[in-house]
């Protein structure tokens, strides 16, 4: 096990994606505000597009939009490359996260969604837990501009070999394409949540179980779940991610 705590990633300045963003927020309704608005803690929204405030003014993570506003930087947060993006755009009633909230973030990847985390969180710390050394070096460049990252090269489903690193956490966040996805997220919340903490989890139906429709890999993730926590909301992710959904949970 390897923790790593160290600027911009010139290899992940491209844009993914081959759909124009013009049909692809048409499938979301068209925002009114003119003008940055907070929506919820530390999420911004002008028009259709939301944003972060910036910890790390002056920098990107994925050639990402930038707004200034006096000496304030806000980055766009951009619903191809965050299933959370999307989950807010399509009326995530609540986003859990405030300035000074501790996270355990699992299948942090590149980093991409984990900096807005990070710019959220900007007085708490996000624990980012990524398995893939490719994936971890890619983390490292964003972590070196925001000091409330901590890259932790391990498996999530070994929530053990990085015990001695964490505190008690207000959220663990898991993005994790496996087979054993809804077991992954129970290990580690009984591991690591604080009392009364929430959690929010991106169903893959393809990763669990191709054979089967969407709907009722959903359906039999649903039963673990319950057994662990409360169901405050789910939504699925089309048309930006298919096959995919959303929940935001609550520890019993």
């Amino acid at each position: 096990m390897i923790t790593l705590k160290t600027r911009e990633n010139p290899r992940f300045s491209g844009r993914s994606g081959t759909r124009s963003r013009a049909s692809e927020n048409r499938k979301f309704p068209r925002g009114k505000d003119k003008f940055l608005r907070e929506i919820s803690k530390g999420i911004f929204r002008k028009g259709r597009n939301l944003y972060t405030k910036s910890a790390a003014p002056g920098t990107r993570v994925y050639d990402e939009r930038i707004l200034k506003k006096g000496r304030s930087e806000f980055r766009e947060w951009d619903p191809r490359r965050s299933k959370l993006s999307v989950a807010i755009m399509k009326g995530l009633p609540k986003v859990p996260i405030n300035e000074d909230s501790v996270v355990l973030y699992l299948g942090a990847a590149n980093g991409t969604t984990v900096s807005h985390v990070a710019d959220i969180a900007f007085n708490g710390r996000v624990f980012a837990v990524e398995f893939s050394p490719r994936a971890i070096m890619d983390l490292i460049f964003v972590a070196k501009d925001r000091n409330n990252i901590i890259p932790i090269l391990e498996s999530a489903f070994h929530p053990k070999n990085y015990k001695g690193l964490l505190e008690p956490v207000d959220l663990v966040y898991q993005d994790v394409a496996q087979k054993n996805q809804a077991e992954i997220l129970i290990k580690n919340c009984k591991a690591f949540i604080k009392h009364g903490g929430y959690a929010m989890i991106a169903v893959k139906a393809r990763s669990i179980d191709v054979t089967k429709k969407p709907v009722i890999v959903f359906k039999e993730v649903e039963r673990k779940l319950r057994d662990e926590f409360h169901i405050i909301d789910k939504r699925r992710l089309e048309p930006f991610k298919k096959d995919h959904m959303f929940y935001l949970l609550k520890m019993k």
